[in-house]
């Protein structure tokens, strides 16, 4: 029998000990890294309704309908490759509850490299970590390396 894949969020993890368990609803992720990678994975392999449940209530995709985001979700998701994610840096919350995770997302579309580096906001909803927002720049708008980033130095 061939070993289980590895997840996509590139955590050198199984899937099924990785971010399976948050995409079938078993479990939350601890934290607000955790809950990024879960939604890079949910990109790849097509989990929009994951996509969706990790929306903080204050997005503004969550004053739209649901299934006209489900069906924007899925058609971006289905229209790229998601090879690789690298994690630079991350700040636990801080006083107000704010916790940021800076990425760099490798994705590709027909061929075309359509890969960014975001800083994305996360909050506790009271039941698990949430997408609250994210800046995101394409690595020809930097002036450094992507993974060379850090929370501090990401530009804006």
């Amino acid at each position: 029998m061939p070993p289980a894949p590895l997840c996509p969020c590139s955590s050198g993890l199984r899937y099924r000990e990785c971010c399976a368990p948050f995409h079938r609803g078993e479990a939350e992720p601890p934290d607000a890294e955790r809950l990024m990678r879960s939604r890079y994975s949910a990109f790849a392999l097509r989990e929009v309704a994951w996509l969706w449940k990790t929306l903080h209530p204050d997005h503004p995709d969550r004053a739209r309908p649901q299934d006209e985001v489900l069906r924007e979700l899925r058609a971006f998701a289905q229209a790229h490759q998601y090879p690789k994610l690298v994690v630079m840096d991350r700040k636990p919350p801080d006083d107000t509850g704010l916790a940021q995770v800076l990425f760099f997302a490798k994705v590709f579309q027909k061929g075309k490299d359509r890969s960014f580096v975001e800083r994305s906001d996360f909050r506790h909803d009271g039941t698990g970590w949430r997408y609250l927002s994210g800046v995101a720049l394409a690595p020809k708008e930097l002036s450094v390396p992507p993974e060379s980033l850090t929370l501090a130095t990401f530009p804006r």
